[in-house]
């Protein structure tokens, strides 16, 4: 879960300005699941104005660590912090008011939050806001600023965004319609496991020819749609399925060869 992040680098940092504040009361508490004691711990350090312990309050109060879950609370903590120029704060407000949680949700709100965050390299915030741009959620729509927060996202690893400017460079949306580029992204997500990524190149497979950057090949389609499936997308079950009538047992019995191989190795043997 994202909001787990900021309390595990709490943990792991020694270079925190709180460092010098001795908080390992609050540390060794945590990591007891005493968690009512380290929010006792860490609160007086909040109310400080410490932007790094008000945006941990933030968290422990939206999962309902340390007492109720309460995002009136969490909505507090974040807003401090995200005042103070905190990127992970900010995305957190962000959040909040993108879900209408403590607040009314607010799309043009979620956005200015986020835009702060992204300001600052934030990379699951910059798909958040490619996605906002592409579907015209508290922004008016415009494929080809997407494209861009995709792609600041993509860069940096991201595979949710990779996934997008995929679909993005499939459908020619912000960018010229290239399908050797929509591969090029949609294995680069596939690669880190991103299930709906996978599906796709599947579908590349299946329709393949040399104007959508693969040649056709229902192994690999049957593989990509099987290692889909088995992450979680059931829809590519359901494809998987429909392609086998067209196959020959050997064939569909080499396939979950390669998809069992793809996925053992770590996606570095998926038959390229």
């Amino acid at each position: 879960m994202k909001h787990v992040t900021i309390i595990l680098a709490f943990l792991m940092t020694l270079s925190s300005p709180l460092a010098a504040q001795d908080p390992q009361k609050g540390v060794t508490a945590y990591q007891a699941d005493d968690y009512a004691t380290a929010l006792q711990e860490w609160k007086p350090l909040a109310d400080q104005g410490d932007a790094f312990s008000q945006a941990l309050l933030g968290t422990m109060y939206y999962i309902g660590q340390g007492g109720p879950q309460d995002y009136a609370e969490a909505m507090k903590w974040f807003r401090l912090a995200a005042d103070q120029g905190y990127a992970s704060a900010q995305s957190d407000l962000g959040d909040m008011y993108f879900k209408g949680r403590g607040v009314p949700q607010d799309y043009a709100e979620a956005v200015k939050w986020y835009r702060l965050a992204a300001d600052q390299g934030d990379a699951r915030v910059q798909s958040m806001l490619g996605n906002m741009y592409r579907k015209g959620e508290g922004v008016p729509q415009d494929y080809a600023e997407a494209v861009k927060w995709f792609r600041l996202a993509a860069d940096q690893g991201d595979a949710r965004a990779q996934f997008m400017l995929g679909v993005m460079y499939n459908n020619g949306e912000g960018v010229p319609q290239d399908y050797a580029e929509a591969v090029k992204w949609y294995r680069l997500a596939a690669d880190q496991g991103y299930a709906r990524a996978q599906s796709m190149l599947g579908n590349m497979y299946y329709a393949g020819q040399a104007s959508v950057g693969v040649l056709q090949d229902s192994v690999m389609a049957h593989m990509w749609y099987n290692i889909s499936s088995a992450n979680g997308f059931e829809v590519a079950g359901e494809w998987k399925k429909g392609l086998e009538a067209e196959m020959t047992p050997a064939d569909i019995s080499k396939a979950e060869a390669m998809a069992s191989e793809c996925m053992s190795s770590g996606y570095t043997k998926c038959g390229y």
